[in-house]
């Protein structure tokens, strides 16, 4: 393969209007010798029953920031699953990616007790089992994106690595790897209270019909009608997460939390008094407009506003949406009725607020991401409630 294939997913035109992204003849498929790297944490939802889910939504945030630290953040693209992660990337960072991932599996069991499944499936497997990966890549702000994926190949990705024989051939040995490096990683925002009265973490898939898939527009338009405005549109009318709806308290109550992961090159306590330090600056600014350093407090707020992962395309469509009580009752009622007519398979869950969690690569240019999920367990439970009414389908059948 040419070295210009390494860098497939940095030369990949963008596109910023969300409606467009079920425009499937717009996606390129990944090069033949990419490696999925997949990640989930085992029994997350015990964790979540117990009231972690910051910890588990801090571990699979931890995922992305470990191998785009270690490779680049320009070639990888990568999905936030709420419970664990996807990333692609090329055959000659596959070996430094994986050693990532197995620091980060070591750091999670001692930091957390949680085990973290972690595998390198080639492109080439999947497409030979009858998937593929396709992607685009979805403008998010000024050098900052998201993986958009079609083909079904992540999904097969997924159940080959909760699957111990179909895992074992690709299945990365922890050992003992150096530390991740976790930089940029952070967890210091409140949660996001709905504003609407319910947040719903929603996942739902087109389903192939004899006349062929039913298109992801169709689904989209289904949605925007209940909910009465557009959050598939550029105006991002979906976000919950604007600068009135942002809290900040001091010290952060998440600081440990992150303090036990981001510590590279420092114990936890000098790694805790560094993050409180930054926060106390970030305090002054957040209170009084002033830019200290590269933090310009409404430049910032207004650029969290458009640079999240509340909606994305991999391979189902996952949303998180603030809605009304009644909202959320006629979208239950459009899914189910769409599910028993064979049109679609959903998964749902619901809360009263949501969680963001932060991977700033360089403020001062802007470089950030944020990654929202449900409380209470979110996307991962949205993905329970999916499987179970796939598998529901699939005995029908």
């Amino acid at each position: 393969m040419s070295m210009a294939q390494d860098f497939f997913y940095r030369d990949l035109p963008a596109f910023a209007d969300f409606n467009t992204v079920g425009d499937t003849a717009s996606y390129q498929p990944v090069p033949e010798d990419w490696v999925v790297l997949a990640s989930d944490i085992v029994r997350s939802r015990d964790a979540i029953a117990a009231g972690r889910y910051k910890d588990v939504n801090m571990i699979a945030a931890a995922v992305i920031s470990a191998v785009l630290n270690r490779v680049g953040r320009d070639k990888v693209p990568f999905v936030f699953g709420g419970d664990g992660a996807f990333l692609l990337v090329p055959a000659s960072d596959a070996a430094a990616g994986k050693e990532a991932l197995a620091g980060l599996a070591r750091l999670a069991r001692n930091e957390s007790g949680l085990e973290l499944r972690i595998a390198a499936i080639p492109v080439a497997h999947l497409r030979a089992l009858g998937a593929d990966i396709l992607l685009r890549k979805y403008e998010l702000g000024p050098d900052t994106y998201l993986a958009m994926a079609i083909g079904d190949g992540l999904e097969l990705a997924d159940r080959i690595l909760k699957d111990p024989e179909a895992v074992t051939p690709f299945a990365i040995r922890i050992g003992n790897p150096p530390r991740p490096n976790l930089d940029g990683l952070s967890c210091r925002w409140e949660p996001l209270p709905s504003e609407r009265g319910r947040i719903a973490s929603l996942i739902v898939k087109p389903s192939r019909t004899v006349s062929g898939t039913v298109p992801l527009k169709e689904i989209q338009e289904g949605i925007r009608e209940i909910v009465g405005r557009d959050p598939f549109g550029e105006t991002n009318d979906g976000n919950h997460v604007t600068p009135s709806r942002l809290r900040f308290k001091f010290p952060p109550p998440g600081l440990s939390l992150e303090a036990g992961y981001a510590g590279a090159n420092w114990s936890r306590s000098l790694q805790w008094l560094m993050g409180a330090l930054q926060s106390l600056a970030f305090l002054v600014s957040y209170k009084t407009g002033l830019t200290i350093g590269p933090l310009n407090r409404d430049r910032y707020l207004k650029e969290i506003s458009r640079q999240t992962d509340h909606r994305k395309l991999d391979d189902s469509l996952r949303l998180v949406l603030d809605l009304t009580v009644e909202q959320l009752a006629s979208l239950k009622t459009y899914l189910e009725t769409a599910f028993a007519n064979g049109r679609l398979v959903f998964g749902l869950h619901e809360t009263d607020s949501a969680l963001m969690t932060c991977f700033v690569s360089d403020l001062g240019a802007s470089r950030h991401v944020h990654f929202i999920d449900g409380a209470d367990g979110g996307l991962s439970m949205a993905a329970t409630d999916f499987k179970q009414r796939l598998a529901s389908r699939s005995t029908a059948l």
